[in-house]
């Protein structure tokens, strides 16, 4: 027979008692104990810091360095006027030199033969001033001999003009006369004598300037002769510095003809190396006193160094019209290695810990 709505309304209501009645709800008492969800033990577990690796490219240095320039000598400049100066002996690049060792000396002809002449006026105007205070000494005595002579003549007048009283008229005059003249002639030769003097001393202080201005260039002349003498300013490895000659790049070579102040050669010890980098702003956060580095060598490979961080720059800098900005940072190599030489290119990893 056919359904009608009701018949419809109670089918559902008893399908909805029926599922209700097969969901069973847990009754869960007040202060009751319930297990936590089990995690996997590697969910809660965190491993060892990830380390940050920085890259960088930078060139080998020496820690203590001193570049050698060619001398400039001071005075007339040597013949031709254009101011450079012969080498005549050099090291070869990579020889070892202890302290004061000479590694490399210029044509010294001018200064040695200027040093002669100059000696050579020295001295004679040493035996000017000593003749000449000599003589000066001789003329002295001798006036002071006339003056004496000159102060008992007077002193002889003086005594006969006692006589005066006792004397005829005429002789009285006499002697007059004869006191008179002594007088001035005292008087003549005292005033020559301070003139003399003054002028004696005046000629003896020329000599002695011009001694001395002889002696100044003496000392200038033998002090070029030294300086043209290089000698090493510390112990190490020497290399040759590249320099401008015949039109191309290349080491100074025996015959050359070098300008004053152009860089000679460097010398620098190879027991204490580091390599100088960039490394960029961001980058930064990995340098801490003591961060190790590894070392690579581009001329090299296979070879490996480690090094330590040892300092930077305060201050970032940037290329012209460039955002990102670099410090300069100093890595000590740990090791020496002969083939630790400056200027090499090397390959720069820091490791410091990730943030």
């Amino acid at each position: 027979m056919p359904f009608g709505p009701a018949w419809l309304t109670a089918i559902a209501l008893v399908i909805s008692l029926c599922s209700g009645c097969s969901r069973v709800q847990p009754v869960v008492q007040a202060n009751a104990k319930v297990d936590p969800p089990s995690v996997p033990q590697s969910a809660g577990r965190e491993g060892p810091p990830a380390k940050r690796q920085v890259r960088s490219t930078g060139t080998i240095q020496a820690v203590r360095a001193f570049t050698v320039q060619v001398p400039q000598i001071t005075g007339p400049s040597t013949p031709g006027g254009n101011g450079r100066t012969t080498l005549v002996k050099l090291v070869p690049s990579g020889t070892l030199v202890s302290k004061d060792d000479m590694i490399a000396e210029f044509d010294r002809t001018a200064q040695l033969d200027a040093a002669l002449d100059a000696k050579a006026k020295y001295e004679d105007l040493g035996h000017q001033v000593r003749e000449k205070e000599a003589k000066n000494s001789s003329d002295s005595a001798k006036r002071s001999s006339e003056i004496g002579q000159a102060e008992a003549d007077l002193s002889k007048a003086e005594l006969q003009l006692q006589k005066g009283p006792v004397l005829a008229e005429i002789e009285r005059l006499k002697n007059q006369e004869k006191a008179d003249n002594a007088r001035a002639r005292l008087a003549s030769l005292r005033k020559s004598d301070a003139s003399r003097k003054r002028a004696e001393q005046a000629s003896l202080e020329i000599l002695k300037l011009q001694m001395d201005r002889q002696k100044v260039a003496l000392d200038r002349a033998q002090m070029n002769a030294e300086t043209l003498v290089l000698k090493a300013p510390l112990a190490g490895m020497v290399a040759l510095e590249n320099l401008w000659r015949g039109g191309s790049m290349g080491n100074a070579q025996e015959g050359d003809q070098l300008f004053p102040g152009q860089p000679l050669l460097k010398i620098f010890d190879p027991g204490a190396m580091e390599v100088r980098t960039m490394i960029g702003e961001p980058d930064t956060v990995a340098l801490r006193p003591g961060t190790l580095a590894t070392v690579h060598l581009d001329a090299y490979p296979d070879a490996v160094f480690k090094a330590r961080f040892e300092s930077a720059s305060p201050v970032a800098t940037a290329a012209l019209g460039s955002p990102i900005k670099n410090f300069t940072a100093r890595f000590r190599l740990e090791t020496t290695d002969p083939r630790l030489l400056p200027d090499l290119s090397a390959a720069v990893i820091v490791y410091g810990d990730a943030k």
